[in-house]
């Protein structure tokens, strides 16, 4: 875990401090809308609104200020009371909010990798973050149900190589967890070792029996099942192409025979490097 924060802020060092303000899409679940907020920050994160009748909660806030500023006046817009918000991976501008996370994300969010990954940022990105939570955290068992602004939000354990936070099941239609399924190769930031191509390939599967019909991510978005179920089968090809293949270059060939033309083959480098110092 702590190489993967250090890979991590390694990764948007190297990227210009300037952000580019995102865009919003919004999801009719029926008895809620999900307004999934596109940051186009350097880490590709999301951000979320989920809109009940008469108030909102927010998941995942915005990073930087820009995207920050940019996300608040459009909930403000929306005319509603937020009534929670929720940060589940990523801790973001919530500020003198009250926050809740899964059980134990708040004592790690102040140890040394996750903190220590947060002072990295504030040290490359200065004045351009948003402010970090500032008031209570309230902590969420896995296992548990909570109803929000009238939406079911269940509490699960996420991917066992993963942060300690939480799979969360919204109103038993949307699936969140930290990367979002897409038809893209896989980053070495979300995958690291074999063990985490298992734990993946575990927590994909189990979001397909949660009857959710949309699958959303702190990284990434919102996809359909269909992107879950290409997953899957991608990383049962990873785990086929790192059983058989001698070295890190002999795995990123047959990573790009089997997908030729896939997004994130810059990726595919970084990934060997990891997977096979790994073993």
């Amino acid at each position: 875990m702590k190489k993967m924060m250090i890979a991590a802020l390694a990764l948007v060092a190297t990227a210009a401090t300037a952000q580019v303000k995102g865009r919003f899409e919004v999801h009719d679940m029926g008895s809620f809308r999900l307004h999934v907020y596109y940051t186009n920050d350097v880490m590709n994160d999301a951000s979320f609104i989920v809109e009940g009748n008469d108030s909102v909660v927010t998941m995942e806030q915005p990073l930087f200020k820009d995207n920050a500023a940019e996300f608040d006046a459009y909930v403000e817009k929306m005319g509603k009371p937020v009534a929670a918000r929720i940060a589940d991976y990523h801790v973001g501008s919530t500020a003198d909010h009250p926050v809740l996370m899964a059980e134990g994300m708040g004592s790690f969010t102040k140890g040394p990798v996750y903190g220590g990954m947060m002072k990295g940022f504030a040290g490359t990105f200065g004045e351009a973050m948003a402010s970090q939570p500032t008031d209570s955290v309230a902590e969420v068992a896995f296992g548990t149900t909570r109803t929000i602004a009238g939406t079911a939000f269940h509490f699960d354990r996420g991917a066992s190589t993963d942060f300690p936070a939480a799979s969360i099941t919204i109103g038993g239609k949307a699936y969140f967890t930290h990367w979002a399924p897409a038809r893209a190769h896989a980053s070495q930031l979300q995958i690291a070792s074999a063990k985490a191509i298992d734990a993946e390939i575990a927590e994909a599967r189990k979001s397909l029996q949660s009857g959710a019909t949309l699958f959303i991510g702190g990284h990434g978005g919102a996809s359909g099942k269909e992107a879950v179920e290409f997953k899957i089968a991608y990383l049962g090809k990873m785990k086929e192409a790192l059983a058989s293949s001698p070295t890190p270059e002999a795995f990123v060939e047959t990573m790009k025979a089997q997908y030729p033309g896939l997004p994130g083959e810059e990726n595919l480098a970084e990934l060997g490097k990891a997977l096979y110092n790994a073993k």
